[in-house]
């Protein structure tokens, strides 16, 4: 957005987003592309953003749709260290190094059994079974390129 003119700050953001929420990789492409064309003459320096960032903003659209939220942000890293300023917060001063690294242990050592009993952050179970369908249509599509 900082490479964007202000008078179309509003209407390029709501197309990057549609890019960036496109089901599938297909779908993003067509999106950057016509992107580009409305706003090759207006905004030069957005276009060349976007397509230097396009393939890193969008990888996250090779993976599972139920996974792409929680690893196209960054809140998996945000929160535990807002969590761990907290908690320092509370602490202060610590009496030596050894005292804040046990803290951040044990705030750490939280965070592991919560997402390994409790609720999983990302269940690898799912992302194996979606990688097995996929490689399976690719392989019959590879048969069926074969047969023709």
């Amino acid at each position: 957005m900082d490479a964007t003119p202000k008078a179309i700050e509003e209407e390029v953001d709501q197309e990057v987003r549609a890019i960036l929420d496109a089901p599938d990789l297909k779908t993003a492409r067509l999106l950057k592309e016509a992107f580009v064309e409305a706003y090759r003459e207006k905004a030069p320096k957005a276009v060349q953003v976007l397509e230097d960032g396009f393939d890193d903003g969008t990888a996250v659209l090779l993976l599972p749709e139920r996974y792409r939220r929680r690893l196209r942000t960054t809140n998996g890293v945000e929160r535990p260290g807002e969590e761990i300023r907290r908690r320092e917060c509370v602490m202060r001063i610590f009496p030596n190094r050894e005292s804040a690294i046990r803290l951040l242990g044990v705030f750490l050592m939280e965070i592991d059994e919560e997402w390994t009993t409790e609720r999983k952050y990302l269940n690898m179970d799912e992302e194996e079974a979606w990688k097995k369908a996929q490689q399976a249509s690719r392989e019959s599509a590879q048969a069926c390129a074969k047969a023709t």
